[in-house]
C-alpha cells in the first residue's frame, strides 16, 4: 500500500473535525506523506467560520462568548482500524489506488433555543453521530471520493451524500490541496436543522418545511512539516447555501465560510522514527495495570504536585484495568498507547457506571547514577474519556457554577511508580511496578464544542500495580 494514501486518511480526520461545525461545512483534506501503519498522533485545531442561523455569531450555535472552537485531535492509523479525531472506522478494502471504509463521524450541527432571543420557544437542534461508507480513488490526476452517512442516534434521522474532487501539490515540506465538493442532504436532515413546525411558529417566525438540499463547496488545504513529527496545517473553504435552507426563517446567510488552523504531533511509526532504539527487542511489549482509588479535591496540577486531599463535595471511588502497548521506545522517553476500562463507584449518590479512556502516555525513567538500575518511572498521558453517566461530583460542581456537563471529555493522567524488584527478589515481579496514578477529566476551560463547552471536570487518586510483558 502506498504510504501517502495512509497520510491522506490520517489528516482527513483533522479536517473533518475542523469544518463540520458550520452547517456541515467542508470535509477538507490535507495530504501527509510517508505515514506507515501503526501511527498514533495528538494535536489541536482552532476553527472559526460563519453560522447560517439568524443573529448567531457563535460557531457552536449556543449561548457563550466563544468566537473560535478548540478541537482536541486524537489520531490513529492501523492496518484495518482508524481513529481520526471525531471520526473512526474500519478499512474494508485497501489498495494503492482504491480505499473503501466503514466510518462513524460526529456531526457538530447544533442550535440551542437560548442562542438569541429570536429562537426562544424553538426546540433545540442537537448534535449526533452519522455512520456510513466512504470510497476514494487515487491517480496522477488527483483523487475522487464519496461519503454517504446516515444518523444512527435518531436525532435528525436523515442522510448526507458528499462527492469531492481534489488535487495535491507537494513542494518540499509543503502540501497544497484545492478541492471542490457537491453535497446532497435529504429532507429529514434539512427539516430537523432548518425547519419550523406549527408549535414553534410565530408571527416573525412562520412555519417552514424544507425539501432536500444540494449545494457546492470549494476550498484549499495547506500543510507544512515543521519537523519529521510535527505538522502544521490550515484549511479555508466556502459553501453556497441552497435555497431550501436559505428560505428558512431560521437562516440569514447565503454563503458560509470557514477557516481552521492546527497542528498534529505523530508518535510511534511516524515518518522518521529516529527515537526508536534498533535491536532493543521491545516492539511487541505490552502492559496491564490494576488500580483503585477515591475522588480527589483537585485540580489536576495541585494533585500532581502531591496534594492528595479527598473531595469535599462527593465521596466516591473507582476501580479499573488499563491495557498498554508500546508504540515508540526512545532513549529517554517511551510512548505508550493505552486503553483503560474503569468502574465508577458512586457510593449511593447514583448508580455505578463504566468509564472508558483512550490516551497516549509519555513515560520516562530515573536510574541509579552508580549501577544504572531503574529506580523510578514517571508518565504523563493525554487523550479522551467517555463515561456512560456523568460522574456525580461533576454534576454537583457544575450545578454550583450553573454550567453544563458532558459524558465525553478530555483526559489527563499522571503516573509515578517504583519497580517491585527493588523490594522483592522474585522473578514473578521482575517487570512489575507499584505506585500512584492520578486521573483527570476536563472540558478544556469551556473552549471545546465537542467536549460540550464544559469548564471543569473531576479528579481521582488511585494506587496501582502494573506489569510489563
Amino acid at each position: 500500500m502506498r504510504k501517502g494514501l495512509i497520510g491522506h486518511s490520517v489528516l482527513l480526520g483533522l479536517c473533518v473535525m475542523a469544518s463540520e461545525g458550520y452547517a456541515d461545512l467542508p470535509d477538507t483534506r490535507t495530504s501527509v506523506n510517508d505515514v506507515p501503519e501503526g501511527t498514533v498522533g495528538l494535536g489541536a485545531a482552532l476553527r472559526r467560520g460563519t453560522s447560517p442561523y439568524v443573529g448567531v455569531d457563535n460557531i457552536s450555535g449556543v449561548l457563550n462568548d466563544n468566537k473560535t472552537d478548540l478541537v482536541p485531535l486524537y489520531l490513529y492509523e492501523g492496518k484495518w482500524l482508524f481513529a481520526h479525531g471525531t471520526s473512526a472506522g474500519a478499512h474494508l478494502l485497501k489498495h494503492e489506488w482504491l480505499t473503501i471504509d466503514l466510518l462513524a463521524k460526529y456531526r457538530f450541527n447544533r442550535l440551542q433555543s437560548d442562542a438569541t432571543p429570536y429562537f426562544n420557544g424553538l426546540r433545540d437542534r442537537n448534535q449526533t453521530v452519522d455512520v456510513g461508507f466512504s470510497a476514494k480513488v487515487l491517480g496522477d490526476w488527483g483523487s475522487l471520493s464519496t461519503t454517504w452517512a446516515n444518523d444512527v442516534l435518531g436525532v435528525h434521522n436523515g442522510y448526507e451524500w458528499d462527492f469531492t474532487y481534489s488535487y495535491s501539490w507537494e513542494p518540499g515540506r509543503w502540501s497544497l490541496s484545492p478541492f471542490v465538493s457537491y453535497v446532497y442532504q435529504d429532507s429529514d436532515l434539512t427539516n430537523y436543522y432548518y425547519g419550523v413546525n406549527a408549535a414553534e411558529a410565530l408571527v416573525d417566525r412562520p412555519s417552514y418545511q424544507p425539501d432536500a438540499a444540494g449545494f457546492w463547496r470549494a476550498g484549499i488545504n495547506t500543510s507544512y512539516w515543521a519537523t519529521s513529527r510535527l505538522l502544521l496545517f490550515s484549511n479555508v473553504a466556502s459553501q453556497h447555501v441552497d435555497s431550501e435552507i436559505f428560505n428558512s426563517p431560521l437562516v440569514d446567510e447565503t454563503q458560509l465560510t470557514s477557516a481552521t488552523f492546527g497542528f498534529a504531533y505523530l508518535f510511534g511509526n511516524a515518518r522518521d522514527d529516529s527515537t526508536k532504539r534498533p535491536g532493543s527487542g521491545r516492539s511487541g511489549e505490552w502492559s496491564w495495570r490494576l488500580n483503585s482509588g477515591y475522588q480527589a479535591e483537585g485540580p489536576f496540577t495541585r494533585t500532581l504536585t502531591g496534594t492528595l486531599k479527598r473531595s469535599e463535595d462527593v465521596h466516591a471511588y473507582m476501580a479499573g484495568l488499563t491495557l498498554g502497548k508500546l508504540i515508540s521506545d526512545g532513549k529517554y522517553i517511551d510512548y505508550w498507547g493505552r486503553l483503560s476500562l474503569n468502574r465508577r463507584l458512586e457510593n449511593g449518590n447514583q448508580s455505578d457506571f463504566g468509564e472508558y479512556n483512550a490516551y497516549v502516555m509519555a513515560m520516562t525513567t530515573a536510574h541509579s547514577p552508580w549501577t544504572s538500575e531503574e529506580w523510578l518511572r514517571f508518565g504523563i498521558g493525554f487523550g479522551f474519556s467517555y463515561a456512560s453517566e456523568v460522574p456525580y461530583v461533576e454534576q454537583v460542581k457544575q450545578a454550583e457554577r450553573e454550567r453544563n456537563t458532558s459524558r465525553f471529555l478530555n483526559y489527563l493522567e499522571g503516573q509515578v511508580d517504583v519497580p517491585l524488584r527493588l523490594m522483592f527478589d522474585n522473578k514473578a515481579v521482575r517487570n512489575c511496578y507499584v505506585g500512584i496514578s492520578l486521573l483527570h477529566r476536563s472540558g478544556i476551560f469551556a473552549k471545546s464544542d465537542i467536549l460540550g463547552s464544559v469548564s471543569g471536570g473531576s479528579d481521582m487518586v488511585t494506587g496501582h500495580i502494573e506489569c510489563k510483558r
